[in-house]
């Protein structure tokens, strides 16, 4: 299995924000984008493929539509069964699917820590000695896909967290949109501004696992050391880091998480201008400036995530295309030459245009220029670090949303929660790891 140590990781990520830096000509052309005329595929591939699109229906599912139309335009006889699942449930279904050799789809769209999975249970097409590699696909983003020594997928989007804020709730409160905090420390002083003078919360952590990351990674934790295989989610960094969250709930700074839609709670509550800040990615940036209650893009601020005593860092994810094992050669190749149209550079450029999300696709940023919704994910790229690519990868988080549950809303004290999620990763995912 390939490790992605940090090093290596850090260098990836710095080289994808140099790539944002150095965009090429403005291109406000969406349509211009999609043309994929560089595509080697034949049109004389025949087949029915269904895809399983695990991205938003409502606010990302059109963009994906539009362009199978325009696979569809030069591949008339591949049919794509276009199938929107939930997200929360599409590791377990493809999983079981796979396993009974029946429902599985050809193709899915996966997030980036469930590929290494997927491929140790045998259930991906190896994809090494296949046109679709041709993609300049950027390092780490591609690194997700790699077990084993070899290649199971190729990045969608590939993203992180930042610290997104409402610049008019800023001038309110007195504070400038120029200038957002870059501590956890400014951030309670923020709020409190925000709170005084502008009457809003000042920001809404959301109670989930993969959100209390920024908060770990910023005393220097993380979830576990792969290379030493050993547990680190309870260590003294870790615990740090998720009492900096707790502090911000206990000192008023953030309202207490909603027990029920932690998530939807926070989008609602910033749309509507009821609370300055959250933490979250580029996926919901065209959410966000569509709702007319916020004013548009102009109107979003987007920096690093705060840093705490050690650092700043967020992690680095996104989403891949991977091919399932269980077809023949022949609707491989078909399955194969969608991905490679899907991915392109042409057609990631066009999603980051109509979406804002962020191309793993190297060569699409020539295409974009300098488009704002991507660019003002400089800086929260700069300081984004790789999860462990690892087959359990994608099982971290059901403890670590517990954890999250049980220490921002129910009040149970970080330690112990953490030494509680410590426990379930060594019983139920990495049992050879130490603790």
């Amino acid at each position: 299995m390939r490790r992605l140590k940090a090093g290596t990781a850090g260098v990836a990520v710095a080289a994808l924000a140099l790539t944002l830096a150095a965009c090429g000509s403005d291109s406000d052309d969406s349509d211009s984008n999609t043309d994929n005329s560089e595509s080697s595929g034949s049109t004389d591939l025949s087949a029915e493929l269904t895809w399983w699109d695990t991205s938003d229906p409502a606010n990302e599912g059109p963009a994906f539509k539009e362009l199978i139309k325009k696979f569809n335009a030069e591949y008339p006889d591949v049919k794509i069964n276009y199938q929107s699942v939930d997200f929360g449930s599409a590791q377990n279904d493809f999983k079981t699917a796979a396993k009974a050799g029946k429902g599985a789809p050809d193709i899915l769209r996966a997030e980036v820590a469930w590929v290494p999975e997927f491929a140790s249970l045998g259930y991906l097409y190896a994809l090494d000695d296949t046109e679709l590699l041709d993609n300049n696909f950027l390092e780490t983003p591609l690194s997700s896909n790699v077990y084993d020594g070899k290649t199971y997928g190729v990045p969608q989007v590939t993203d992180t967290l930042g610290l997104m804020y409402n610049k008019a709730l800023f001038e309110k409160a007195g504070l400038d949109p120029e200038n957002p905090p870059t501590t956890w420390d400014e951030v309670k002083t923020a709020a409190e501004a925000l709170k005084s003078k502008a009457k809003v919360d000042g920001i809404y952590v959301n109670a989930a696992g993969y959100f209390m990351l920024p908060f770990i990674y910023g005393e220097g934790g993380d979830i576990v050391d792969a290379d030493a295989q050993k547990i680190l989610i309870n260590s003294p960094e870790a615990v740090t880091g998720i009492e900096t969250a707790v502090d911000l709930v206990k000192s008023g700074a953030a309202p207490k998480p909603d027990a029920a839609d932690s998530y939807g709670t926070m989008m609602t509550l910033f749309k509507e201008g009821k609370v300055g800040m959250i933490i979250n990615g580029p996926w919901e940036v065209a959410n966000i400036e569509s709702d007319p209650k916020f004013g548009g893009f102009e109107n979003l601020g987007i920096s690093a995530v705060p840093a705490g005593s050690a650092a700043a860092g967020a992690p680095v994810g996104g989403h891949n295309y991977v091919v399932y094992s269980g077809m023949d050669d022949a609707k491989a190749e078909a399955a194969i030459a969608f991905v490679k149209f899907m991915s392109s550079a042409e057609s990631e450029a066009f999603i980051a245009d109509e979406l804002g999300l962020l191309p793993g696709n190297s060569d699409a940023y020539d295409l974009i220029g300098d488009n704002a919704k991507v660019t003002a994910w400089k800086g929260a790229l700069d300081v984004a670090q790789p999860r462990p690519w690892i087959p359990e990868g994608g099982q971290f988080f059901a403890p670590l949303d517990t954890m999250a549950t049980e220490v921002m809303v129910e009040g149970v004290d970080p330690q112990k929660a953490l030494d509680e999620a410590a426990n379930t990763l060594k019983s139920d995912v990495v049992p050879d790891y130490s603790e």
